[in-house]
Order: structure tokens, then sequence, then C-alpha cells
């Protein structure tokens, strides 16, 4: 499961002890500015279980100095070995402008955030003058016995071709479609051990139709902004069309299959059905994104236990 940005805080022991204890196997915690930190959540989260496996997904490059963001992804990994994953991505630049950190080119703070803390990770002394990060004989106290895999949260096919050249692989943003997935790897050269973690919209109702009337207004922002999760998907251009004369509507009378290729949307089964596709097409780690007011989307964690108990 996901744990919203707009949850808060507090809740995040809560809900990852009730993962846990349910049979579940992930919390991912999502860090947006300017809402919660993501650290500082992973670290209760993981220091409240025994079990669970923490993301982090992402923290943006150029928010923290690569030494700062290395020394946090230690940490989070000593507390719980094994239990840990963290991303790294752009971060919104116009939320990167506002704190005064916008890079001239994302693509290369990207790049080097990710291979100066990979090196960290692995113990190296490092030395680094960039175009955005700078380091002196910079060396962590105690580096993770087994470093985890860094993955890269983000969507530009640039931006997918470095995951695959310096990542340890991908976070892939909601609505993260079975399509959008084969399209990211092939942009990222599918290389080899590389791990892919998908964020999926999740509505689950008793009556299939509820969950459909619930989610079209969400949906149909995603088409009229071409989201590439859902530009990804092969029907895309009879879905625009769709929505273009029929509106939500529309959307909500379309064919089944399509609500179970954009997402966890119906009844259990059908979410189901929509885990089996993101799973077939390479996703390892599956974060499903309730609603995020907290009335509408906590009680969904009954449904992610079931669904991973399926």
């Amino acid at each position: 499961m996901c744990f919203p940005r707009t949850f808060p805080a507090a809740l995040v022991t809560d809900v990852a002890r009730r993962l846990e204890a349910g049979g579940a196997d992930e919390l991912w915690i999502i860090e947006d500015c300017f809402y919660t930190a993501g650290p500082s959540l992973v670290a209760a989260a993981l220091a409240s279980t025994e079990r669970l496996t923490v993301g982090l997904g992402i923290v943006p490059a150029v928010a923290r100095t690569a030494a700062v963001t290395a020394m946090e992804f230690a940490t989070l990994e000593a507390l719980a070995p094994g239990r840990f994953l963290p991303g790294i991505g752009h971060g919104v630049q116009e939320w990167m402008g506002q704190m005064g950190v916008r890079a001239k080119s994302p693509l290369t703070a990207l790049d080097e955030v990710t291979s100066t803390v990979t090196r960290l990770l692995a113990g190296e002394k490092v030395t680094f003058e960039g175009k955005t990060v700078y380091l002196k004989d910079v060396q962590l106290d105690t580096p993770p016995v087994t470093p985890p895999p860094i993955l890269l949260g983000v969507m530009g096919p640039k931006s997918m071709a470095l995951a695959g050249r310096v990542g340890g692989g991908l976070v892939l943003a909601e609505p993260a479609t079975p399509a959008y997935v084969t399209q990211s790897l092939e942009l990222a050269g599918n290389p080899e051990g590389f791990v892919v973690a998908a964020f999926t919209a999740m509505c689950v109702r008793p009556d299939r139709k509820a969950a459909y009337e619930w989610t079209a207004p969400w949906l149909g922002e995603r088409i009229r902004t071409k989201y590439a999760g859902v530009a990804a998907l092969p029907f895309f251009d009879e879905l625009e069309k769709l929505y273009a004369e029929s509106g939500d509507a529309g959307l909500v009378g379309m064919p089944v299959d399509w609500w179970t290729a954009i997402g966890a949307v119906g009844t259990v089964e059908d979410a189901a059905a929509h885990l089996d596709q993101l799973e077939a097409a390479g996703v390892h780690h599956i974060g499903l994104f309730p609603d995020p007011e907290v009335e509408h989307g906590l009680p969904q964690l009954e449904y992610v236990v079931e669904l991973a108990n399926r």
C-alpha cells in the first residue's frame, strides 16, 4: 500500500502494523513538497514492524546534498537490514525552484546524485566535482553491508535511459499500467537485475460500477493531460475519443478489460487481475494507491490485505 502525502504522519505506524499483521508485504511512503518528510516516516514504519518492507518513493535529487541522502539511506537500511527500498527522482521542478535548488539540468543532477550516492553506499571514499554535486574525501562511517538498489522515480525517455545506466531500478508513478511498465523497461534498456516498483490506482468496492463512478473523474484528468501511464495504453486513442464524446459517464460504461488494464479498480477480483497483469509485465514491487482523503483511502487497507493474501 502507498501512504499518500495527505495522510497524517501519526497514522504511519498504525498503517504499517496493520499491513504487517494482515500479511501484506510492503508500505510505500510518498514524499512531496511541502507535505510530510519521507525518511522520517520510513524510519517510523520500519521501527514499528519486523517483517514489512518499506519503500521511499521518492526523494528529490537536489532537495538534500548527495552526502546527506547517502547518510539517510544508510541509516534507514541499518534500522532494518534488507527491508528498505530507496527512490530518487527529479522532483517537481516548480517546487525545486520554490526552495532555491532547481538545477540547470535536472538530468545531469540526477545522474550525479545517483552515481555518487551509490558509491557512498558501497563504502567508497568519494571526491567529485560536478555541475550539482561537490564532494571532497567523503566516506560513510558505516555503509550498509548490502546496499539496497537505488530506484529512480522518473518519466521521460531520457530519464528512463539514465535509470538503466546508473540506477538499480525504477519507481513508476500511478497509474503504472502494464503497457507503461513494458514501455519503461524498453526505454531503460532492460538491464539485468533491474528492479521495478509500480504504483497503481486503487478503488475497490463490492459493486464494480460504484468503483468506476468514484474513479472516473480522476481518470478523466489523466486522459486530458495525456499522463504517461495512461497514454501508453494500446487503446488510448479510443479511450480519449470516448471521454471527449461522453465524459465521465462514458468512462463508467467502458469495457471491464480497459478498467482492469488501468488500475486496481472494481471488485477484489478485478483488482487481483490487474495485479497479475503488472507482475506479468515485470513488476517486482506494487504499491496500491488509495484515495488521498483519509476517510476514503484508509478503509482500502482491508482490501490491500485481502489482495496480498490472494
